[in-house]
């Protein structure tokens, strides 16, 4: 990430980046909660989270695969100050008439199995989210946008998935329910981002008229620093 070290960045780059940090940071905190649809379970988390999925695949097509990988470690180091800071203030004493402790570290108190097999699912998932982007954007000539970003993100939620659920409940679910749960977490994002395809669509438009930037990845040697 050296090589980018010293670059300015555009008012839109950073209102991404801002965006990419706080959706994530807020679909950890969130993640806590179930939510019934119908005949699936999910948690609160489905709201937010694919929605750094579609920024990623903004920031790679307009900007390219370096910015977006600054991005992702961006988020990555956000959310660990963020957990850090939380684990603080519920080692903190409380006042006598603080009667929420109990409450506050069954929310926010996290196990640190789950919180490992998150960030270690993100940052690859993130990862080959936006390497598989950035490959199919250079083989076909920046044509397909809503396939590659559908494979792309089918991918990056596939990796995520595959990762998080073996590492933050192997041993404590039925084996079959954590495969269950790969599939069905990972085609439920992918779905999300079909939905929001035409708004995804919108921006990265707006976005490349307004920095009159389409970023081709040509040549590049991909890592994950």
């Amino acid at each position: 990430m050296n090589n980018i070290s010293n670059q300015r960045f555009s008012l839109p780059f950073l209102i991404l980046a801002v965006l990419f940090c706080v959706c994530l940071i807020v679909a950890n905190l969130v993640e806590i909660k179930t939510v019934s649809l119908g005949f699936l379970t999910v948690t609160a988390g489905m709201v937010v989270f694919p929605v750094s999925y579609i920024i990623n695949d903004c920031l790679v097509e307009v900007y390219g695969f370096r910015k977006a990988r600054l991005v992702i470690w961006l988020g990555f180091l956000m959310n660990l100050l963020v957990t850090v800071l939380l684990q603080l203030a519920i080692w903190l004493p409380g006042d006598v008439s603080w009667a929420s402790q109990d409450a506050m570290v069954a929310i926010y108190g996290g196990v640190p199995r789950i919180l490992a097999a998150s960030f270690l699912a993100f940052i690859c998932g993130s990862m080959v989210n936006a390497w598989v982007m950035s490959r199919m954007k250079v083989s076909s000539q920046g044509r397909y946008f809503s396939l590659r970003a559908i494979v792309s993100t089918l991918w990056g939620e596939g990796v995520d998935s595959v990762i998080f659920f073996p590492i933050a409940f192997g041993g404590v679910l039925p084996w079959t329910t954590i495969m269950h749960l790969i599939v069905a977490q990972a085609l439920l994002k992918t779905a999300y981002e079909v939905i929001i395809l035409p708004v995804t669509l919108m921006v990265v438009k707006r976005l490349k008229r307004i920095e009159s930037l389409d970023t081709y990845d040509h040549g590049l040697k991909f890592s994950i620093w």
